[in-house]
């Protein structure tokens, strides 16, 4: 065996989200109770909860049926920002095909009546 090369018996520290404030697990319960939020809402509230209360990284994505790097990702990002985590950031996305005034025109075409527009569907 070379000798740069030696076996490390060091793993990584569990993931777990920090120590909650009571101001921060009254709203996750709410948000947990009340279902009336987006469903991203609910379940990232669901895995800080998960976490805080001693959860694994793979009981947790069982329990929220979500990947186990999603799961790490929701607490580091937790972790980093507190409860601004739970609100999803969209990259954007492709840009639009059509413009506002293209969509409104559509719009208006499609509940006017084929007679108006000259055509002769009923």
């Amino acid at each position: 065996m070379c000798e740069w090369y030696r076996e490390v018996d060091v793993m990584a520290q569990p993931v777990r989200a920090r120590r909650l404030t009571d101001e921060e697990g009254r709203r996750l319960l709410r948000i947990v109770r009340r279902g009336t939020h987006s469903s991203v809402r609910f379940r990232r509230a669901l895995i800080i909860m998960a976490s805080a209360s001693g959860n694994t990284v793979p009981a947790i994505a069982r329990l929220v049926a979500a990947d186990e790097d999603t799961v790490r990702q929701v607490i580091h990002r937790f972790n980093e920002i507190g409860l601004d985590c739970l609100d999803p950031h969209w990259a954007g996305g492709r840009p639009r095909r059509i413009s506002p005034e293209d969509e409104a025109f559509l719009v208006a075409a499609a509940q006017t009546r084929p007679t108006r527009l000259g055509r002769p569907f009923t």
